[in-house]
């Protein structure tokens, strides 16, 4: 099937551009601004302008000399795009490692055709061509490399590496459409993957999610909402620092909403995943979520 029929170009509310995927049935972005959610979702929860400015500073002594990006979920670049973006704004000499996971080659490449990265930087957009053309870019202040294939398989590779990342940007379409990305296996991977004081972020408020990133070994905090009335999450080893969940988080995470997404394998259709879960709810004592929602209406 053609890009052109799989990918639907958007353009969202802050004028950067967004694709639909009749695969998935949803936008890789909302409609608030793909540019804005990047910055705002991922980038400014895992702190990363903190930690270059740190590096910068000589009397600070920063955990590693340069950062370390992990992007699941690559896509059109957005997020792996305002990450450098942020960085070498406040320290232009930082030294960046990124990895982003890419099942689909076409996304990045549709983007690059479409002209989605074309309004940012130069490094920036020689960053993101190269990569959606060669899967490598290599200057004296980066080493990026986009893997593609299944970020089930993918994940354990860079975890055998030794990879320790400092930001880990979690951005798959949404659970009840790529469970697999989920999983409280997938997600006891990417932990596995994150620096002792790097910080996970997502979009996504799932209590499923919460819950399997907390059984992956991870603290949550609950992240202000972009362009939407949800907030997103941030996970790291540590509370300390993290923004705290609300009681009524705190209590959806008591629900049957919270029971995870499970794939010990890491081989199972999405369809095997959803169902697996939803024989766990009606099998569960948990309170349901109407429930719960009827408490704090």
């Amino acid at each position: 099937m053609r890009n052109s029929e799989r990918l639907i170009l958007q353009t969202t509310g802050d004028g950067s551009l967004t694709f639909f995927s009749e695969q998935f049935e949803e936008a890789f972005h909302s409609q608030y601004g793909a540019r804005q959610e990047a910055e705002g979702k991922f980038v400014l929860p895992t702190l990363l302008t903190n930690l270059a400015i740190a590096i910068a500073n000589p009397d600070s002594e920063p955990a590693s000399p340069r950062l370390s990006i992990l992007d699941i979920c690559y896509g059109l670049g957005y997020n792996s795009a305002a990450a450098l973006e942020a960085i070498w704004a406040v320290n232009p000499n930082c030294q960046v490692q990124l990895i982003g996971l890419e099942n689909d080659p076409a996304v990045p490449t549709a983007a690059i055709a479409h002209g989605c990265l074309q309004d940012w930087s130069e490094p920036v957009r020689q960053t993101t061509n190269a990569l959606a053309t060669t899967g490598e870019f290599k200057s004296d202040r980066l080493l990026a490399q986009l893997w593609l294939g299944d970020a089930r398989q993918t994940i354990q590779q860079v975890a055998e590496q030794k990879f320790q990342a400092d930001a880990i940007f979690l951005d798959p379409f949404s659970p009840p459409r790529c469970p697999q990305l989920w999983t409280v296996e997938f997600l006891s991977w990417v932990s596995r993957c994150l620096a002792p004081t790097g910080r996970l972020a997502t979009y996504s408020c799932s209590a499923a999610v919460r819950v399997a990133l907390q059984q992956a070994g991870l603290a949550i905090g609950s992240t202000v909402p972009v362009g939407r009335r949800s907030p997103g999450t941030v996970a790291s080893f540590s509370s300390v620092n993290l923004p705290p969940l609300s009681e009524q988080e705190q209590e959806h995470l008591q629900t049957r909403a919270a029971i995870p997404y499970r794939d010990p394998d890491l081989h199972a259709t999405a369809n095997e995943i959803l169902q697996s879960r939803q024989q766990e709810q009606q099998g569960c004592q948990l309170e349901s979520t109407s429930r719960w929602k009827q408490r704090w209406l």
